[in-house]
């Protein structure tokens, strides 16, 4: 009885380590064609990292061309110009073109309503004096001291005058500057 017992015993024992065998190896196959999955797929991405082109050349410079370019933008407009030295400018160029220009109105600097960050002088002026002059007054305010101004009217009507020599004119004269303050207004 004793072998007997010893018998069942060890054919329990078998069964017991053939079912853990078997839950071991099938815990194992399954295991296995994950992983040869995730080896396909590590084939794939790496075959396709391979076909994919390297960065375009020159992508340093045109980073470094493009900065400069906005920092040429954000410089295009003066910081911090002040309306009466705006006025003073215009008047001693006018006299020294030999114009006499008396502003007639001005309005505050107010942000403008295309952009952020700059703002906009508006002068009216009425200029007379000779055309020659007068022409030249044009031009130097357009390239003199300050880049951003810009004409927006310009009428200008000939004075009857005695003397034949030189025309004699007066100009209506809208002008607009911007800038970019960087103080509270």
């Amino acid at each position: 009885m004793k072998s007997k017992s010893i018998i069942t015993s060890l054919i329990i024992a078998l069964v017991v380590l053939l079912a853990v065998n078997c839950f071991l190896g099938m815990d194992y196959l399954r295991q296995r064609q994950k992983n040869e999955v995730l080896a396909s797929q590590i084939t794939e991405v790496s075959q396709t990292l391979a076909d994919t082109p390297g960065p375009p050349q020159g992508l340093e410079q045109k980073l470094a061309e493009a900065e400069a370019g906005l920092a040429d933008a954000q410089n295009a407009l003066p910081r911090d110009i002040n309306g009466t030295r705006v006025i003073n400018a215009i008047l001693k160029l006018a006299d020294a073109c030999e114009v006499k220009a008396i502003p007639l109105s001005t309005r505050p600097w107010t942000a403008d309503n295309i952009g952020k960050g700059y703002y906009v002088f508006r002068i009216n002026l009425a200029v007379s004096g000779r055309f020659p002059q007068l022409n030249s007054f044009v031009s130097k305010l357009k390239n003199g001291e300050f880049e951003s101004i810009v004409v927006e009217s310009l009428s200008v009507s000939r004075v009857p005058t005695s003397s034949g020599d030189t025309v004699s004119v007066t100009a209506s004269l809208g002008l607009t500057i911007y800038t970019r303050f960087t103080s509270a207004m």
